[in-house]
């Protein structure tokens, strides 16, 4: 079982910055995927980021250019670098281990995996 803890959350201006970041701890050696998920206030759910175990990243649409995902090198640590943040970015943002393999990391259910407690962002304009 592998544990997630997420923090950096705040609140920021249009333009602004931030960077998340969670910790992990347990087997996160079995852990072939890890995401970044968020939801907004009367949203649904939406992958955000994901790194596999080869490196490979991928990201959701409306950030790409803007938001970048990496891990420390030894993998306890995931982080994602938010940029230009708008007001759509606010929510509540979750780390996760385990998202489903390729394409479809983005479709991870919340009852798959292991997820953190969240972490919010709020962008104002």
């Amino acid at each position: 079982q592998v544990r997630l803890v997420e923090s950096g959350g705040d609140s920021v201006q249009a333009g602004g910055s931030l960077r998340l970041s969670c910790g992990t701890s347990g087997d996160t050696y079995k852990t072939h995927c890890m995401a970044w998920f968020r939801q907004g206030p009367e949203k649904e759910r939406e992958g955000v980021a994901r790194i596999d175990s080869n490196g490979e990243i991928d990201y959701g649409e409306s950030v790409k250019g803007r938001f970048t995902i990496s891990q420390d090198n030894a993998k306890k640590f995931l982080y994602l670098q938010m940029n230009m943040l708008k007001p759509e970015d606010s929510g509540m943002y979750y780390c996760m281990a385990d998202c489903w393999p390729g394409s479809s990391w983005s479709k991870t259910p919340f009852n798959f995996g292991s997820w953190g407690q969240g972490t919010q962002v709020t962008v104002s304009s």
